[in-house]
């Protein structure tokens, strides 16, 4: 299957591109710096009406992941955290409308899209990383729904969020736990949010712990049906989510090229400009490479979404955009800081957000070690224990 950019996805990359680098750059390095959430990026975004841009035209979306990765793309080249709230708000609205009821769709749905509500995504624990399956929070049956007990890490977004969904550990009918997902919303007794991490990257989406303790969970919040169907809608949401998260490698991978290209351009050494040394000019075409070719892989990726491809046919093409174009983040930016020089590890210049915020993308929405194993198994199946 082949795939093109149409009219409308065009229109989407120069309309965000435009508000990217007219409204958005300008802010990029104070959100960095000061580690606050932009509340004034959220309402730009809302305003633009993107909440909605990869689901269908009932909630105002295009029903294109393409341009959701268009739109992803443009916002990550001059501001990881402004694109990042895009992908918060995405998650949990594809988990939704995979796997909610009629009821909880018209309940939260309209909200998310209209950007009315805010929501997060939660499965990470300490001890069990990405290991979705070695989670260890449980909700307990009881009379009208369930009892939420454990902890969570790195939930992003949940310092803002109306609600969360949950991953936790029920008792399935043949005593083998089975996981679900639970709408926790915001104030519920014995539900907390813990102190935000200090990161690295992705500063400006404060990621928290999460605490819950007797947590009562009404039963029209858990999302599916008994059967591990909440498990199946967390893998199938993170697989139709990835190539957005690939995307962002793109754009960041393009913006510290743009920023590196232009820093050489303006700056001369040994009588001549140092654009002009020939180990730089390489450098900047294997930059260039490496982020066209990681490009290419996530549209194409976007491109099976928006064909119906899912499941397996789809994981291994999903993982291979996503490790890839996250890998070429970090080298491009690597590179990029590099041609810098001491400039670059400044904090006077924005390259060294670019390369905090490429080494987030190698870790976040399962490792690019998890993607590998997902790939190598397309190819060779699971491994054999003896």
């Amino acid at each position: 299957m082949t795939y093109s950019l149409t009219d409308d996805h065009r229109q989407i990359q120069d309309l965000v591109r435009r508000v990217a680098r007219e409204k958005v750059a300008l802010r990029a390095d104070d959100i960095d710096r000061t580690a606050e959430y932009p509340e004034d990026m959220y309402a730009l975004l809302r305003e633009l009406g993107l909440f909605t841009v990869p689901f269908p035209q009932q909630y105002g979306g295009t029903g294109s992941m393409l341009s959701a990765c268009i739109a992803v793309e443009e916002l990550g080249r001059v501001c990881y955290n402004t694109a990042y709230l895009l992908v918060v708000q995405w998650i949990p609205f594809g988990a939704l409308l995979a796997g909610g009821t009629p009821e909880q769709r018209e309940r939260y749905l309209p909200g998310l899209a209209s950007g009315q509500l805010r929501a997060a995504f939660s499965t990470t624990e300490p001890q069990s990383g990405s290991d979705v399956q070695g989670i260890r929070t449980k909700a307990t049956p009881v009379a009208g729904g369930y009892r939420l007990d454990g902890a969570k890490i790195w939930c992003t977004n949940s310092h803002v969020a109306d609600f969360i969904l949950v991953a936790a550990k029920t008792a399935g009918t043949d005593g083998k736990a089975e996981i679900s997902l639970f709408i926790v919303d915001k104030g519920m007794r014995g539900f907390e949010v813990g102190r935000k991490e200090d990161k690295m990257g992705a500063r400006g989406i404060p990621s928290c712990p999460l605490f819950f303790d007797d947590v009562f969970i009404p039963e029209h919040n858990r999302l599916g049906s008994a059967g591990n169907q909440g498990f199946k809608v967390v893998m199938e949401a993170f697989n139709q989510s990835r190539p957005i998260i690939a995307a962002r490698g793109v754009g960041l991978a393009q913006g510290a090229l743009d920023h590196a290209t232009e820093f050489i351009q303006n700056r001369a050494a040994f009588g001549q400009k140092v654009s002009d040394f020939q180990g730089v000019r390489w450098m900047i075409a294997d930059m260039a490479m490496q982020t066209e070719a990681a490009r290419q892989l996530v549209y194409r990726a976007a491109s099976l979404v928006d064909a119906g491809v899912a499941g397996r046919e789809l994981a291994p093409i999903a993982a291979m955009a996503k490790c890839f174009a996250t890998d070429v983040a970090m080298r491009v930016a690597t590179d990029a800081v590099q041609l810098f020089g001491a400039a670059g590890i400044s904090a006077e210049y924005p390259i060294n957000r670019y390369f905090r915020d490429a080494k987030v993308l190698q870790i976040i929405e399962g490792t690019n070690q998890i993607q590998r194993n997902i790939i190598a198994g397309s190819v060779l199946g699971k491994p054999q224990r003896r």
